[in-house]
């Protein structure tokens, strides 16, 4: 920038398309890369390992997790902050705070920018751990393949293991159904069984009655017409008697 105002500067910053603010977003080489690479700065690229030289962090270590061009900040792995909700969230650096102790070759681009004005042995160098960077990062993509297909694999076994679980419930269920069908039909026949067990019951003494009924006046009036007979026999004899002598 030509300008010596800070006010300029800010602006100048904030409005800066996405090429230049890329440029802005580096940080110091170690000493052996500086000595190696023969530069001082420069940008920082996801997969760089670094080191934490200020803050609450200071003396970390380890890989770039993220790049964040328009707030001009870095995300390293391990450093994280607490939200409100409890939630835990890659807390922003700013790469001026930085130190890089590694970098992230397997970019050809990046390759050629750092092999400019030198040697053909740095230059065999840079390839051979470019081809190195290149096979760890091969492994490790394989590796996190695995992984997925084996979780996968797993999320699999356990929706077949609920689906069966889901398909015997209502296999019990049917069988409960059914039994508790067979009681009530069995409860049913009982209670028929017992309600015309009572009504014959029922209709039998009334048929009892209704023969006793019958059959007394029958035997009364049999008795009378037997016994009115005798006493008049008796009577007429020893009243008429008497008379009739006495008018012989």
């Amino acid at each position: 920038m030509k300008t010596k105002n800070p006010g300029k500067q800010r602006k100048a910053f904030y409005n800066a398309p996405l090429h230049k603010k890329r440029k802005m977003l580096s940080s110091h080489l170690d000493e052996s890369l500086l000595l190696k690479y023969d530069k001082r700065s420069i940008p920082v690229v996801k997969g760089d390992t670094v080191m934490v030289m200020r803050g609450n962090f200071k003396g970390h270590e380890d890989k770039v997790v993220g790049v964040n061009v328009k707030k001009n900040t870095i995300h390293i792995e391990g450093i994280t902050m607490a939200k409100a909700d409890g939630n835990k969230i890659p807390k922003p650096i700013h790469p001026s705070n930085v130190l890089i102790t590694k970098l992230n070759l397997t970019d050809k681009w990046r390759r050629s920018r750092l092999e400019r004005d030198l040697s053909e042995e740095a230059k065999k160098e840079i390839e051979k751990e470019a081809a190195e960077q290149i096979k760890e990062a091969a492994e490790e993509q394989k590796r996190l393949e695995e992984e997925l297909a084996r979780q996968e694999a797993e999320k699999e076994k356990e929706q077949e293991e609920t689906e069966e679980k889901t398909e015997e419930k209502p296999k019990t269920t049917d069988a409960k159904k059914t039994s508790e069908k067979k009681v009530e039909e069995k409860t049913k026949t009982v209670e028929k069984k017992t309600a015309t067990e009572k009504k014959e019951t029922a209709k039998k003494p009334a048929q009892k009655k209704t023969t006793s009924k019958k059959t007394s006046p029958t035997k009364k009036s049999t008795t009378k017409k037997e016994t009115k007979p005798k006493t008049a026999a008796k009577k007429t004899p020893t009243k008429k008697s008497p008379a009739k002598k006495e008018d012989k």
